[in-house]
Order: structure tokens, then sequence, then C-alpha cells
């Protein structure tokens, strides 16, 4: 009884470190208005420092995705922590664009390093026989860290003094709790090799996989792409054309996408992975309906709505594609297809998002997310028609 009371402290506090690392990628969100006005820079660069994360993010899938597995969970935490300080500084000290991008790039590496490594350690903590309540540790950490994030740099850019300064102060306080957590933590990977015996993971894409990759992977796009566009530019649109000011309220907005994804990656254990990737894909048609009425009618409810029923979409698709694609997968090339099933939701989070910035300038932010909405609307559309004529089998 004391060693699962031990366990799932361990668990708990592992998960609250993934969660606060999490919240820093997320946390310029809010603010990106505050630095249009302090430095003059367009949407598109808006957009193209938003995109700069998910470079990051995928450098590290591809050169080193696997290296908690060779050096131990730890010590790449404990990196994954140094990267996310170093971004908070990089913002503290912003005196023009560099910094932005600089700061962006080094959270893009700390949630790469962290995204596989923390699952993982969240789930080898605890106790023996509590895979499916450390999976939820994992899930709400992850998610729910990541809505947390503009959260609380809307509600202290609104409420507190120092909006650009304050919330990256709270979030290296944050992190240096971490570390300490971290330190006392025990480690669990058993056999550890030196940091030289790494090597990049190629992306691979094994026969067997193909039949159900594609709608997959369509799926995961066009979700990441919906956060992406969320993230970036709906305060701008909130700011713009809702004449919505406050920070905190824009946080929320956004907030919300991120909740709404952790209630949709929850529910696919009672939906079942065979219905809630066609689901999902119909979830993110929904989603990208309602955002597409609040571009047009200008409505912060349709907004709002949107942000629900397109995070519970895309929570439920891609959790359900990564199911999906890991049980069609022999079990040497597992981590191989999981990392390049990550590797396309990342670009949905960069290309998209850039194209919105791209055509904001000639035909206005409103055009610009509808064009986006037609898009990717198109792209899901397709993914639910395969599903349909070849659903996902239960036992993949």
């Amino acid at each position: 009884m004391d060693g699962d009371r031990r366990g799932w402290r361990q668990c708990f506090l592992s998960g609250a470190v993934f969660a606060v690392c999490m919240a820093g990628t997320t946390l310029p969100t809010p603010l990106y208005g505050l630095y249009q006005e302090k430095f003059g820079f367009s949407e598109l660069t808006v957009t193209v420092v938003y995109a700069v994360y998910a470079f990051g993010v995928i450098g590290v899938l591809l050169l080193a995705g696997n290296v908690s597995d060779v050096v131990g969970r730890r010590p790449v935490l404990l990196a994954g922590l140094g990267f996310a300080a170093a971004s908070a500084v990089c913002f503290l000290c912003a005196t023009g664009l560099g910094w932005l991008y600089a700061g962006r790039l080094l959270s893009g590496l700390s949630a790469g390093l962290f995204t596989g490594a923390a699952t993982a350690y969240v789930m080898e903590l605890a106790p023996y026989g509590g895979a499916s309540r450390a999976t939820f540790v994992a899930t709400a950490a992850n998610m729910g860290g990541l809505g947390c994030g503009p959260l609380l740099a809307g509600v202290l850019a609104q409420y507190a003094p120092w909006p650009l300064y304050l919330p990256f102060a709270v979030h290296l306080t944050l992190l240096a709790a971490c570390a300490a957590i971290m330190v006392w933590l025990r480690e669990t990977v058993r056999e550890r090799r030196p940091l030289s015996t790494v090597r990049p993971r190629r992306p691979g894409l094994p026969p067997q996989v193909r039949s159900v990759f594609g709608a997959a992977a369509i799926a995961s796009f066009v979700g990441f792409a919906l956060f992406g566009v969320f993230t970036s530019v709906s305060p701008a649109f909130l700011s713009e054309s809702l004449d919505v000011s406050n920070h905190a309220v824009s946080g929320l907005v956004v907030a919300l996408a991120f909740f709404a994804s952790t209630a949709g990656q929850l529910a696919v254990g009672r939906v079942g992975v065979a219905r809630s990737l066609p689901l999902g894909c119909a979830g993110l048609l929904a989603g990208l309906a309602l955002l597409a009425g609040a571009l047009r009618w200008d409505l912060l409810s349709l907004v709002v709505l949107s942000a629900l029923v397109g995070g519970v979409g895309q929570g439920l698709a891609f959790r359900g594609a990564l199911s999906a694609v890991a049980g069609a997968s022999p079990e040497d090339r597992r981590a191989a297809v999981i990392s390049t099933l990550f590797v396309v939701a990342y670009a949905g989070i960069s290309v998209p998002v850039i194209g919105v910035g791209v055509l904001s300038g000639p035909i206005g932010l409103e055009g610009a997310g509808l064009v986006f909405i037609a898009c990717m609307a198109l792209l899901v559309s397709t993914a639910a028609v395969y599903l349909l004529r070849r659903p996902v089998r239960a036992g993949m």
C-alpha cells in the first residue's frame, strides 16, 4: 500500500512537471498582439514566429526522438526544462524579432524532448496495474498544460503589471521547482548507454500500415492545423473583428480548445478506436464549419463553440489515429511509424498557419481564415469518406 502511494505520488509529480513544460510552449499566445505593437511586425510574421516552434519539435523527433530510451528519462527531461528556461529568458530579454524566433525555437526543442520521454516517464512511475490511470495523467498533463499556458499569460497580461515579462518570470519560477522535483524523482530506465550511441530515427512506413496511415495522418494534420490557427491568429481576430481586447478572454478561448481535446482523448476509451477516428473527423468538420460562421458573422459565441467542438474532434481523431497506427505497426517499427505520424501532425501546425499569414495581407485575416477552412474541410472530408469505405478495425 505504501509502495502504491509513493508510486502514484511520483506519477502525479512527473505529470505536473510535464504540464508546466508544455504550458510554456503556448504561453506567448495572447501576447502576440502586444509584441506586434512593440516591434511593429505583420500578421505573417506572427504566424512564422509561431511556426518556428513546430520546426524545433520536428527536428528533435527526427534526430533524437529515442534519446531517453538510451540515456534515461531524467537527463532528457532536465535538458527539456533547460531549453524551456532558455526560451523564457529569450522572451524576457526580447528587444527585437530575433529574440522571439529564438524563444520559439528553444520552446520547440523543449517540447520535442518532453513529448515522448515525459509520457513514458509518467506511465513508468505508476504502480503496477495502473496503466490506464497513468495514461489519463499523461494525457491531461500534456493537453491540460498546453491549455493552461495561454490562460495564465492572458490573466497576468490583463490584470497584473508588466504583461510581457511577468508571465515568463512566473514560468521560470515554476521551471526551477520542476527541476528540483526531477532531481528527487527516480530514474526508470535500467540499462542506460552513453549519448554517443544515440542514432537518428528514420521515419518509416511498413506496407501493413499504409492502408490506415493515410486517413490517420490527414486527420492528425487537420486537427493540429486547427490548433495552430487558434493559437497563432485567433487573438488577432478577436481583437480586430470582435473588439475583444481582454487578454484573459483571448487566452481562455485558446485554452478551451486544448481542454476540449483532453476530453476527446479521454472519450476514446469508451467510444473505441474503430469509431473515434471517423467521429473525430466529423467533430473537426463541425469545428471548421463553426469557425467559418464565426469569421463570416463576427460572433464570439461561434468562436467558443468552434474551440469546444473542434477540440473534442481533434482529441478523438488524434488519439484514434495514434492507436490505429500503433496497432497496425510491427513491434520493431512502431516507434518509427509513430514518429512519422507526429512529423505529419506538427507539419500541420506550421505549413497551413504560415499560409494563413501569407494570405492575410492581400485578402485580410477573415478571408485567409475562410480559405484555410475550405482547404482543411476538403482534407478531413476526404479522410472521412475513406474511413467510411474502409473502417479501421478495432483490433488494429
